[in-house]
């Protein structure tokens, strides 16, 4: 029998605790639930059987735990490892970042992460079926987090697009992106100016790949060649989640685990060529004042809330297929830090090639002044003797050409801006911070064309990201279906299938010449502060209305052991606190900055910052409002007894349940039976419950004690009587 097995802990522990009847009657023959002394008429002094959710109820299972856990990761672990958290820690003191990411990695990811898994695996719900559970009042929330859900996949999927249309882009030597193209003017060759202005796999970007426009107004018509992107990436997103886990789990072996077999070639790689050290250096040299800034621990709790998918309803909907007494406390913390490893490994790849990239520009900046040097000093602008006899132009290296540059600023103190000579330092160039797609597309392309075999590393690259934004686009879809599914009675093939026409037909938004900043639009508004606001009631609901202790309760029947005092405290104070405090902040960032994007200027061959017109202001909270609309609507609603709690639609397992116990029980039995005690429970002699102790260390959570909350009351007796 395994060491972990309930049974076997038992037999070790020296403690009083109670047996569960599934336990004790794992070798005997099932009972009859109509001779429980729970129904009417039943035989007195029969053994009461626990009713447990039962595993085979009919809802799918994750066919091994390695599957579930390789889902929850690929579903953490997204683009935002790779080309956020390193531009976030170049920009907030280096190595010094890590030290304020970790501790809210500590205090508010692993803690909100360890909830979401614990209320899906209970309740075997998705989202909306979850918080109508808990707290119907509530039950916006789940309606929030399918909305934003929705908006982030529609944008989401568009960057998988991109990607694709670069993997099959990558297939040609030299990369189309290398050299900037020939544009003939009669028997003239001249470099297109506006790639000459900006660099070859800039122009790329803006012009043969995007085509984008100079304004969000100006629409542009479709870009055809992102529109056939954008179909074949839903085509793999529906192929992956039309059977379900089914598929999906079968997918995320490969999805999961090839972009870390790409990171570490790529390290490997990268540690290599030569000013990768540089690179790594510079990452990791700590700016320790940085950590006395508000603004870098802001930014560290909002990379820890979205890198772990809090509040998407993708960690509920995985968590719901799993066995009730799976130890998702052990998921949580292994995920969170599989994620928080992973952003390091992505980190120290990045500034490994963009470290090479730096001594490359480097060095192309010293040339290129160096031949300005020459003909200053062959038309006699500077003369011969400023020139140490060391130094080779032939070869110029970047300490000489430092040298050479501080002897002629000093001797031509007055007309040395006249020269045009730059300093060509190598801490500029790691210093010139770059995130998202200017990250991937831009900077990272531009060094793989220096690297040998340039095509396959590029491939590579690609491939990685199309299998990291798989991932987290099958947790973002697994978080719209199941809700729905669990909610009605529908065809999940053709539910599936519907969603993503639905959804490819709404992302053509973002396929037009201006779709680019409709992407940067619906990043910066759809999810941040919706998201927020939802697992903050999440925390609420869970900690302040359901109950702390009763959570806590709940846990360890679930898990066979009690989890952490410390838990108490995060979840009812540490937690909400840090949520209020990051919501405030992050209203009023929204406040200060002007709202704007970032356009790209064909005649200037660079980008501008612009304000949002008019209309797309509107859209901007138009989203903010529409995605967090259900929170009062259903909440007043319910209220008022205006619409239904959705108690109806519980699960099939839960009705069942219900209607063989409910119907004989105290109404506080009832609401220990919803909170997972054991209701109507005979103490078994010489067996005695021990009680929950609370953080005070005097009182404890007596389960005949419980009282209904005003949130789950009666709605689910009046559930199991409809059923019947």
């Amino acid at each position: 029998m395994p060491k972990t097995s309930k049974v076997v802990q038992r037999e070790q522990s020296h403690e009083h605790v109670t047996e569960s009847v599934a336990d004790l009657l794992a070798h005997e023959e099932p009972l009859d639930y109509k001779s429980s002394s729970l129904n009417v008429g039943a035989a007195a002094g029969k053994k009461i059987p626990q009713i447990e959710v039962p595993e085979s109820d009919g809802r799918p299972a994750w066919n091994s735990k390695l599957q579930y856990i390789l889902a929850q990761v690929g579903f953490s672990v997204g683009l935002g490892n790779v080309w956020r958290f390193p531009y976030l820690c170049q920009k907030n003191g280096g190595g010094a970042y890590l030290v304020p990411y970790f501790i809210l990695l500590l205090i508010i990811g692993i803690p909100l992460f360890f909830l979401e898994l614990a209320v899906g695996q209970k309740i075997r719900r998705g989202s909306i079926g979850v918080w109508n559970y808990v707290c119907p009042r509530l039950g916006g929330i789940g309606m929030s987090s399918l909305m934003v859900c929705g908006f982030v996949g529609l944008y989401y999927n568009v960057i998988i697009g991109w990607s694709i249309f670069y993997f099959f882009q990558s297939f040609q030597f030299p990369l189309p992106w290398s050299d900037c193209p020939i544009r003939k003017n009669g028997t003239i060759a001249i470099v297109e100016p506006e790639c000459d202005k900006s660099s070859a796999t800039t122009y790329f970007w803006y012009r043969q790949t995007l085509n984008t426009t100079s304004t969000i107004a100006e629409s542009g018509g479709l870009n055809i060649k992102m529109t056939l992107s954008l179909l074949v990436a839903w085509i793999i997103v529906c192929l992956a989640v039309i059977k379900g886990i089914a598929s999906s789990g079968k997918v995320m072996y490969f999805s999961s685990l090839f972009p870390y077999v790409v990171l570490f070639c790529f390290l490997v790689r990268g540690l290599m060529l030569k000013g990768s050290v540089d690179g790594i250096a510079h990452m990791f040299t700590p700016k320790l004042e940085k950590m006395l800034e508000p603004q870098v621990w802001r930014e560290a709790a909002t990379q820890v809330f979205f890198a772990l998918g809090l509040g998407f309803g993708g960690v509920i909907a995985f968590s719901s297929y799993n066995k009730i007494d799976n130890n998702c406390h052990f998921d949580a913390v292994l995920v969170s830090f599989i994620n928080f490893f992973t952003s390091i490994l992505a980190t120290l790849v990045v500034f490994a090639v963009l470290g090479f990239k730096a001594n490359i520009m480097n060095e192309k900046c010293v040339a290129e002044n160096g031949e300005k040097i020459l003909e200053y000093l062959n038309s006699n602008v500077l003369s011969h003797d400023l020139i140490p006899p060391h130094v080779n132009f032939s070869h110029l290296t970047p300490s000489d050409y430092a040298d050479v540059y501080s002897i002629i600023r000093t001797v031509k103190e007055d007309g040395f801006a006249q020269l045009g000579l730059e300093p060509c330092l190598l801490e500029d160039e790691l210093n010139k911070a770059v995130q998202g797609t200017g990250l991937a597309f831009i900077a990272f392309t531009e060094a793989m064309t220096h690297f040998p075999a340039s095509p396959f590393w590029s491939v590579m690259f690609f491939f990685m990201l199309i299998n990291l934004g798989l991932g987290s686009m099958i947790g973002t879809m697994t978080g719209i279906t199941t809700p729905v599914l669990d909610a009605y009675k529908v065809q999940k093939e053709l539910f599936t299938v519907g969603c993503c026409i639905v959804a490819f037909l709404c992302g053509l938004l973002f396929v037009q010449r201006s779709g680019n900043y409709f992407v940067t639009m619906f990043d910066d508004y759809s999810a941040g502060l919706p998201l927020t606001v939802v697992v903050i009631l999440e925390n609420v609901s869970v900690a302040w209305i359901y109950g702390t202790k009763r959570f806590m309760q709940d846990l360890e029947d679930m898990l066979g052991f009690r989890p952490s005092i410390i838990y108490f405290y995060l979840w009812k104070y540490v937690s909400p606190l840090c949520l209020i405090v990051l919501i405030s902040a992050t209203v009023i960032e929204m406040a200060i900055s002007p709202p704007g994007y970032n356009a790209w200027v064909q005649d200037l061959a660079q980008e501008r910052f612009q304000s949002y017109p008019p209309w797309a202001l509107a859209m901007c909270f138009a989203l903010i409002v529409v995605a967090m609309l259900p929170l009062p609507i259903v909440f007043i609603a319910r209220h008022f007894n205006l619409m239904s709690d959705g108690s109806n639609k519980l699960s099939v397992s839960y009705r069942k349940t219900m209607m063989k116990d409910i119907s004989n029980l105290e109404e506080q039995d009832e609401a220990r039976f919803i909170l997972g005690a054991k209701p109507g429970d005979t103490p078994l002699s010489g067996v005695a419950r021990k009680p929950y102790v609370t953080p005070a260390g005097n009182k404890s959570v007596d389960p005949n004690s419980l009282s209904p909350n005003v949130c789950y009351g009666t709605s689910y007796q009046n559930a199991a009587i409809k059923s019947k």
